[in-house]
């Protein structure tokens, strides 16, 4: 599911669960190992990536979600959901916080919860064939793992909205050109150009990195606790439940990727 290394000073963490990592809480109880470990390290920088084909994640394990809510009333189930999202926001919180530098490197689907997962890094280098999404209004809920504040750290508000509101996919491209993605690479070249930039990060001071870091990209504390009261809210919705169910019928390769974010901009 998840395994990581260290090579010198850099650690290298490897998502791989099938089909497309998504992220549930096996997932997140071995995040929370990893931020505990490098934490408590003397290392200068960390790389994120994949080893499954399709891409770095899916997002969020839709299916683990539903069976913990199907057949129960909001009251039963809700205290469960709300300890899942505040186990989830503070192992990304921790990741955001790391003094280390932290690389994402990124190819194929960069969904949901995994694109959260990859703002929290500081830097996004992007292979071409990576699209980003939050396809979560379809069902009728938005981002619940930080994705909108982490976003506002990054991108201009008029594309934020186009984002969440079309369920559109960003391209590689397009989000190097926006100033999301750092270091837009030939397909299959993100991980090595991490390794490169990580070993770039080891000539700096690691206390004067860390400094900078933390002045840089201050964690939005109190648009994250709204964002996940504004989900917890939304998702006692009966629709929510209704939509999750037809996510799990379906009996597609991709049942993450809808229509309109398969035609989404380049």
């Amino acid at each position: 599911m998840i395994s990581w290394v260290r090579q010198g000073d850099v650690y290298e963490l490897a998502l791989a669960q099938q089909p497309c990592n998504e992220i549930g809480m096996e997932l997140v109880a071995a995040l929370e190992r990893f931020v505990a470990e490098v934490r408590a390290s003397d290392a200068h920088a960390v790389i994120i990536h994949s080893t499954q084909s399709q891409g770095f994640c899916a997002g969020a394990d839709l299916r683990a979600l539903y069976a913990g809510i199907a057949g129960r009333e909001p009251a039963a189930y809700l205290p469960e959901l709300r300890a899942f999202l505040d186990r989830i926001h503070a192992v990304m919180d921790g990741l955001d916080r790391l003094p280390q530098t932290t690389i994402a490197a990124l190819h194929g689907v960069c969904f949901g919860g995994g694109f959260e997962l990859a703002l929290t890094c500081d830097l996004l280098i992007a292979d071409r064939s990576t699209r980003f999404a939050f396809p979560e209004l379809r069902l009728g809920i938005i981002p619940g793992f930080g994705g909108i504040p982490r976003l506002r750290r990054e991108l201009p508000n008029a594309v934020i909205r186009d984002l969440i509101l079309s369920g559109r996919s960003l391209g590689a491209k397009r989000a190097y050109a926006l100033g999301l993605v750092s270091q837009l690479v030939a397909a299959g070249e993100a991980l090595a150009v991490a390794r490169a930039t990580a070993k770039q990060t080891g000539l700096f001071s690691r206390q004067a990195a860390a400094s900078a870091k933390a002045f840089m990209k201050p964690v939005p504390s109190g648009e994250l606790a709204a964002e996940k009261a504004l989900f917890l809210e939304l998702f006692v919705d009966p629709r929510v439940q209704a939509a999750l169910a037809d996510f799990v019928g379906r009996s597609d390769a991709m049942p993450y990727l809808p229509a309109t974010t398969r035609s989404g901009a380049p």
